[in-house]
């Protein structure tokens, strides 16, 4: 039986799930003027595919371990939308549809249906994955000559990880 520790551990963690993507956004709408076309390396994914890579991803392992809770799926994976307003869109709508997800496995009792030995796992997963490519996106704005000062950016992604939302 689940218990009010249990409801309140479930909430903080989709609440790291929250955190992560409002960084995310944040990062995207703070990048300066042609970022999105920057690359770390000249064969290296630019920002935007990077962007496009991480939406597609929490979509494609939702279509495999959760079918039934499913959004639609882009055809592409890597494309270099240059529109901030769409990117940041289908980044919060991907994200709403991974915390749906995970809280609804989670509460019914189900598994995921190829990985994982947890649903929690899954959202994890989503959080390394994308904390890998802000790091390649910060990456990719040095190489392009412009770099993120971190008294601007800190705020809006650090201090998002670390601000208290109860006493």
């Amino acid at each position: 039986m689940p218990s009010k520790d249990d409801a309140t551990l479930l909430n903080l963690l989709l609440d790291s799930w929250d955190r992560n993507n409002c960084i995310l956004v944040n990062l995207l709408r703070a990048l300066p003027s042609g970022a999105l076309t920057h690359r770390a390396l000249p064969n290296s994914p630019t920002v935007s595919e990077l962007l496009t890579h991480m939406h597609f991803v929490r979509l494609i392992f939702l279509s495999e371990d959760v079918p039934d809770l499913a959004i639609e799926v882009p055809r592409r994976e890597w494309v270099n939308e240059l529109d901030v307003n769409r990117l940041a869109e289908e980044l919060d709508r991907s994200a709403a549809a991974v915390r749906n997800a995970v809280r609804t496995l989670i509460a019914s009792g189900r598994q995921t249906n190829v990985h994982y030995d947890h649903p929690l796992l899954f959202l994890q997963h989503m959080i390394w994955h994308e904390g890998y490519h802000h790091g390649q996106i910060k990456l990719a704005l040095k190489a392009g000559g412009q770099a993120l000062d971190d008294e601007v950016i800190g705020p809006i992604t650090w201090d998002v990880w670390m601000e208290k939302h109860t006493s």
